[in-house]
């Protein structure tokens, strides 16, 4: 197989709605059914256009961007499209005419000179400065404080392969580069990066940088902060490059700093990562387990061993019953039990290799083998998930999303304690919901979860999520769990956050913080206080 089967056209997403437009989902019988017995009657919400006020950046803020080289837009239409990201909340304004999170004008540069100049603009000018690239965020980290005028600084005309070192496998993306577009321009050249998470479409290369995204194969390919080796950044202070070797003891790792920052340090321009050959194989079954805690000791056994699957995903009794375990695969059969799916890529004797002792250890663990059938739906609909969303809200529906991570000793703990939290700050609300569960993202020390929630939505359904969100998050810090495995910070986590950091960690990124933009102008409020 070819890396032309997960190529995805990059396509211009609807404002307000996710994905592509063309291509919307349909609510499974199974889910329809669901919904009913949550007293979900199909109802549609009200909804409004969002009301953008006019922007604050005066005529000389907007002509000396202008004066950059870079495109400047301060049209209703353009800042509607930079309008927040893609969380339930984000969508339940827009859909309720709320459009005071739009930036006061949209900078589009083509070159990172043109990036460093509309930082020193808007360092000048006493401007907000807030990168925007696929806009795909999901805990409120494009809705920067809003004190002055806030510039977008859409990223995506910096885009393409700068280079390709074939020998040491390392890749040259800038930062706007769209995930399709980098693989289409990889497996040209007979090579992949092989991130995949379920924002695919339209995640940018530079934002899985700076909010530690995971894809999923992560198992087999890592997260995709591993898989940076170097750094492009424009800060207020000047250019840096970082990263000269992939391994190094001169002094901290200073990678570090700038992924996960979510902007609020700089704005990377160039970002370098580790590749590897198309693979010529790819194969992906599906496992069936009695109940979660057993597909999970399997996980763990995995996960714990040398020898390990691309891709590895269990899902809990009810996403497996739901069939949301398999978004894409319209019609097929429940399972029962959990689902996982156990995926392996790479050349022939190396997955006949990993293929055959996987599956004999699941065998071995407790799994009974469903063949090809599920995996390749999972496969072939794994970026279909999110589209679900719309048409769940279409019919008052309330549906979120949240994910932790803990080590394995505390797994089981951290889920029920998650799942009853939002049962219960739903339920006083008189919303029974259904909480579903899975894990796609291991290691040998333990592993992520990752929730969907569904119940009936309210008339304030931001006030109704709200009280969850706060439950969940008040349970996942209790266990000593972590706010977010790869969905970043924000402004959803970002208090939870520094109770976990604690306040020695706070005041060292404080003072990088202080050092690198002494007028704070990126991204205030995003991430830090």
């Amino acid at each position: 197989m070819t890396s032309s089967e997960v190529e995805i056209p990059v396509v211009a997403f609807e404002p307000g709605r996710w994905g592509d437009p063309a291509a919307p989902m349909h609510l499974s019988d199974s889910v329809r059914g669901a919904l009913t017995m949550l007293g979900i009657d199909g109802t549609e919400p009200p909804r409004a256009a969002p009301s953008i006020a006019p922007g604050r950046a005066d005529a000389d803020a907007l002509a000396a961007l202008r004066a950059t080289g870079a495109g400047v837009a301060d049209d209703d239409e353009a800042r509607r499209r930079h309008l927040r990201g893609y969380s339930t909340p984000d969508l339940l304004k827009f859909r309720a005419g709320d459009g005071t999170d739009a930036p006061d004008v949209v900078v589009t540069p083509d070159a990172a000179d043109q990036v460093a100049a509309v930082l020193a603009v808007c360092v000048e000018r006493g401007l907000t400065l807030s990168p925007f690239a696929g806009g795909t965020s999901v805990t409120g980290g494009l809705a920067p404080e809003r004190a002055r005028p806030v510039v977008a600084l859409d990223l995506r005309g910096l885009t393409g392969l700068l280079d390709l070192d074939e020998t040491s496998q390392v890749a040259t993306f800038a930062a706007g580069t769209r995930l399709p577009e980098a693989e289409r321009l990889l497996g040209e050249r007979g090579f992949e990066l092989g991130h995949f998470p379920q924002s695919y479409e339209g995640a940018t290369i530079g934002g899985c940088a700076v909010t530690r995204s995971a894809g999923q194969s992560s198992i087999g390919y890592g997260r995709f902060d591993e898989m940076v080796v170097g750094l492009s950044i424009a800060t207020p202070l000047g250019a840096a490059e970082i990263g000269t070797a992939p391994k190094s003891a001169a002094g901290p790792d200073l990678r570090q700093l700038f992924l996960g920052s979510e902007g609020a340090l700089g704005v990377v321009t160039a970002v370098r990562v580790r590749v590897h050959p198309v693979p010529a194989v790819r194969r992906f079954y599906g496992w069936r387990f009695p109940d979660f805690a057993a597909g999970a000791a399997a996980m763990r056994v995995l996960a714990q061993g040398s020898v390990r699957p691309t891709v590895l995903r269990l899902s809990d009794e009810a996403e497996t019953g739901l069939n949301l375990a398999n978004p894409g695969a319209a019609g097929q059969a429940a399972v029962g039990g959990c689902l996982m799916i156990a995926g392996f890529e790479g050349d022939e004797v190396d997955v006949d290799c990993r293929d055959g002792y996987v599956s004999a250890r699941l065998v071995e663990l407790g799994g009974a083998f469903l063949g090809e059938e599920p995996g390749e739906a999972w496969r072939a609909g794994r970026f279909r998930g999110p589209y679900l969303r719309d048409p769940l809200l279409d019919v008052g529906a309330l549906v979120e999303t949240l994910e932790t991570v803990t080590f394995w000793s505390n797994l089981e703990r951290l889920k029920a304690d998650v799942t009853a939290a939002i049962t219960g700050a739903l339920g006083d609300q008189g919303t029974p919901a259904v909480v579903m569960c899975h894990i796609s993202h291991v290691y040998p020390t333990g592993a992520s979860l990752y929730f969907t929630v569904i119940s009936k939505a309210l008339d304030d359904p931001l006030a109704q999520w709200g009280r969850a969100k706060e439950a969940a998050n008040a349970a996942i810090r209790a266990a000593g769990a972590s706010i977010t495995h790869h969905h970043a910070v924000g402004t959803d986590h970002r208090s939870t956050y520094l109770q976990e950091i604690g306040d020695v960690q706070l005041t060292a990124l404080r003072a990088v913080k202080d050092a690198l933009d002494p007028q704070g102008v990126l991204n205030p409020g995003i991430l830090l206080p």
